[in-house]
């Protein structure tokens, strides 16, 4: 279907607008996804444990701030990742030996979630030849491909 849902970013936190426009609604706010993070947080701590709380690399881990998350409202990919699969969705990244294996065809997938310098954007597929990038900072560039 077409694009009928379009979330203005505010402040940084374009990886919930990106969710957001992908899945065309306001299903995750900076709570929900922040919760996410702290979780990932926590099983890196517990992961990070296995190895004796003494240790150097234990104590150096807890002084470091999060991975997935920032003051400014960024969050990983992994916070991105583990949203979708709320909604069973799974993100495969472009670059992973998965992808290779699964042998996907980027022309037959319908949108991409997409990092550039630090800022999440969605790029959606409308209709069969146009996909249009759905992203505050960039506006909406219609036409992004139009060989697709």
């Amino acid at each position: 279907g077409d694009l009928k849902f379009h979330e203005q970013q505010e402040g940084s936190l374009c990886a919930q607008h990106c969710l957001n426009n992908l899945l065309q609604g306001e299903y995750f706010s900076p709570v929900e996804l922040s919760s996410i993070a702290h979780q990932l947080d926590e099983e890196e701590r517990m992961r990070m444990a296995e190895g004796g709380v003494t240790s150097e690399d234990y104590r150096t881990f807890l002084q470091q701030p999060s991975g997935n998350m920032d003051d400014s409202g960024f969050f990983s990919i992994q916070v991105i990742s583990n949203a979708l699969k709320v909604w069973g969705l799974e993100l495969i990244l472009f670059n992973s030996p998965e992808y290779q294996r699964l042998r996907i065809d980027p022309i037959n997938e319908r949108s991409f979630i997409c990092n550039y310098k630090e800022h999440w954007f969605t790029v959606r597929k409308l209709g069969k030849q146009r996909y249009l990038t759905v992203n505050i900072i960039f506006k909406l560039s219609p036409n992004l491909c139009n060989t697709c």
